[in-house]
């Protein structure tokens, strides 16, 4: 097995909340039901992908996702901008993907609990350290890279050199990134040297030796137990 594994943070280790986004959104007097919300985001995700493979930016495509399943759930046309404007600026301080993906964490701690370094490696807005101790999760991990704080986006491979770093791994330490976007995680852990697993609804076989992918974290530890 090897001896660091990093986790990408949304959709990897965490969702997005949307009973958390429905009480967020009542803070601006926008009375939607996270049941709605529940209804409104298939769709809504399924835009978000083809604009993924469309070589959206993060920032744009986080606006996109979160407007369309405020807007599929039914809230007034008007008040949906200025509340996704709101929402992002926000972000930092109130992330709006909090809900714990369990077995990924469960994962996560037992990989550390036998000896595995572990770490976050995740594209996001500065305040993802403090999100995951207000989760109850951050003990999974040694160290949280987060690149609003670093000012290195994956695919940089620059900051998964800079988690073996921290770490205090050669920078040749047999090493795999797990995470769902091919463009981020898994090119950037390429670039990087290491292997990668690609987590998630939209991972497929890929063929190429250095490349698993995994649906579930059952799925995930089978693969770093093979490797």
């Amino acid at each position: 097995m090897a001896s660091v594994v990093t986790f990408d943070a949304g959709m990897t280790l965490v969702d997005l909340d949307l009973d958390f986004l429905a009480r967020r959104l009542a803070e601006r007097g926008i009375a939607v039901a996270a049941a709605a919300l529940r209804v409104a985001a298939p769709a809504a995700w399924r835009h978000y992908d083809a604009r993924v493979d469309a070589g959206g930016v993060h920032g744009r495509l986080w606006h996109e996702l979160i407007g369309e399943i405020i807007a599929g759930a039914g809230a007034p046309r008007d008040a949906i901008g200025p509340a996704v404007e709101w929402l992002w600026e926000q972000q930092p301080a109130h992330n709006l993907f909090r809900a714990p993906i369990t077995d990924m964490v469960a994962l996560a701690r037992e990989l550390r609990g036998r000896g595995v370094r572990t770490a976050v490696v995740s594209n996001s807005e500065g305040g993802l350290a403090e999100l995951l101790a207000q989760i109850g999760i951050a003990d999974a991990f040694e160290h949280v890279l987060d690149s609003g704080r670093l000012g290195i986006e994956k695919p940089d491979p620059r900051i998964f050199a800079h988690a073996l770093a921290l770490l205090g791994a050669a920078p040749d330490t047999p090493a795999v990134h797990v995470g769902d976007s091919w463009s981020a995680d898994i090119a950037g852990a390429l670039a990087a040297g290491w292997r990668a697993i690609w987590y998630g609804r939209r991972a497929t076989p890929v063929d190429d030796p250095r490349v698993a992918h995994a649906r579930d974290a059952a799925e995930a530890a089978a693969v770093l137990a093979r490797w």
